[in-house]
């Protein structure tokens, strides 16, 4: 097979979409597809957090219209758990919690302290990733080359890459530490067409799942102003995780602390890319691992556990990609790896790709590499006895600049600079302890 490296930077470009579902804007409370009672719980507790609340407050914590907002507090009002406290304008009262009112929402925050964005119902959630799944484009081979035009890569990998993203299905990478599976793996998310809407939350038996990570998810602009906006758009999420995976952290984390869930990781990669990284070097065992989403890889649906024991089926829509340097005969069995949609193994650069990620490199941080500059990389590599590896362009250019930083002089790659950088890097005669005399015969 063909060299396969990658540099570190990923060109994130604009890409056509078809036209995804827009969550249509709720008009009455059966269209929320959420109790009634709950709703009105949770604005209840929304009241609380404000001495000062009007139904327009309590209406943008939950990200409800006003009117739908009106309506559940008319029905605390008559339960006597809020007072009105005077008119603002039309559907907008100020109001205040009752004794009684107190009393209810200390009793509910010992069940579900969650406060925040209304949530929608799993039917819907599922219905509308779903959608959005099967509505996109197809990636084409121009839209992939724009994404990963900073990516030095063979035509027939790039192609591989292109119908993992076109088709959804997981991706087994393997290979050295150091060329490039965790770029490839992030370049795969850019290759992803369009945006999605996903929930701030979700609702199951009166439990609240919080679907929406500031970490993971990141909200795009859009034109949309009529919608439902429990729901927001964000690009397709990249969710990594690595050594700290275990098995416990791929089911709903239930905490005493806040009494709400936490979506795992595989929920949160919904629309996007899953990477498990450094494959066997979990907290678990990879067969353990990997047993556990057999299912989800064939069937496209996962099976989560709420702490009642309820088991729930969600949509398992992502791309997962598994990235070792071990050799997957010492990870998983040949029943495991026949579900596993394609494989890529990635080789460490020839001298040729190599000297292209260098000057591409060095390109891209506004430096020029003169031809005695890289031969002399080149050299010792080769007198060192080292096996070149595609990130070390990144790593010995970024330690040329910071060397030159710290001199206070112009950025620029020198022999001298590389050598000191390359020093730093590998370590060399400078750092290796000085041995002792020997003893007189």
């Amino acid at each position: 097979m063909q060299d396969i490296v990658a540099t570190d930077r990923i060109a994130e470009q604009p890409v056509p979409v078809a036209d995804i579902p827009v969550p249509r804007f709720p008009l009455t409370l059966e269209q929320l597809d959420v109790n009634p009672s709950f709703l009105a719980d949770l604005a209840l507790k929304a009241a609380s957090l404000n001495a000062d609340s009007t139904t327009a407050s309590i209406a943008e914590t939950l990200h409800l219209g006003l009117m739908i907002s009106d309506v559940l507090l008319q029905r605390l009002y008559e339960e006597k758990l809020l007072d009105r406290k005077g008119m603002i304008g039309l559907h907008n009262h100020r109001c205040a919690l009752t004794e009684r009112g107190w009393s209810r929402v200390s009793q509910l925050m010992e069940q579900c302290s969650y406060v925040g964005a209304a949530p929608v119902s799993l039917e819907s959630y599922t219905e509308m990733i779903g959608n959005q799944v099967r509505s996109r484009l197809p990636v084409t081979k121009t839209m992939l080359d724009s994404v990963m035009r900073d990516l030095v890569l063979p035509d027939n990998v790039k192609r591989r890459l292109g119908v993992v993203a076109s088709s959804g299905r997981s991706l087994f990478l393997s290979g050295p530490p150091g060329n490039g599976k965790t770029a490839m793996a992030r370049a795969l998310v850019n290759a992803i067409p369009g945006a999605i809407w996903i929930p701030y939350a979700i609702e199951v038996d009166g439990q609240v799942i919080r679907v929406f990570d500031k970490h993971d998810h990141h909200p795009v602009p859009h034109a949309e102003t009529d919608y439902d906006h429990r729901w927001v758009k964000i690009s397709p999420p990249l969710v990594t995780v690595g050594g700290e995976l275990t098995i416990q952290s791929l089911d709903l984390t239930y905490t005493d602390s806040p009494h709400y869930y936490e979506a795992p990781f595989q929920l949160k990669a919904n629309g996007g890319v899953l990477v498990v990284d450094d494959l066997g070097r979990q907290r678990v065992s990879a067969r353990e691992l990997l047993n556990r989403w057999i299912v989800p890889l064939e069937y496209r649906t996962d099976y989560l556990t709420l702490s009642t024991g309820k088991k729930i089926q969600v949509p398992f829509e992502q791309i997962v990609i598994f990235a070792t340097n071990l050799k997957d005969t010492d990870l998983v069995d040949g029943a495991f790896m026949r579900r596993m949609g394609y494989r890529l193994f990635v080789n460490p650069p020839d001298t040729a790709t190599y000297r292209e990620i260098f000057v591409k490199y060095a390109a891209a941080s506004g430096l020029t590499v003169p031809p005695a500059v890289m031969q002399h990389v080149l050299d010792r590599y080769k007198t060192e006895g080292r096996q070149p590896q595609a990130c070390e362009p990144r790593d010995l250019i970024q330690r040329a600049v910071e060397i030159c930083k710290f001199d206070q002089r112009s950025f620029e790659l020198t022999i001298e600079s590389l050598n000191e950088a390359w020093e730093g890097y590998f370590g060399g005669a400078g750092f290796s302890p000085t041995p002792p005399p020997k003893s007189p015969a």
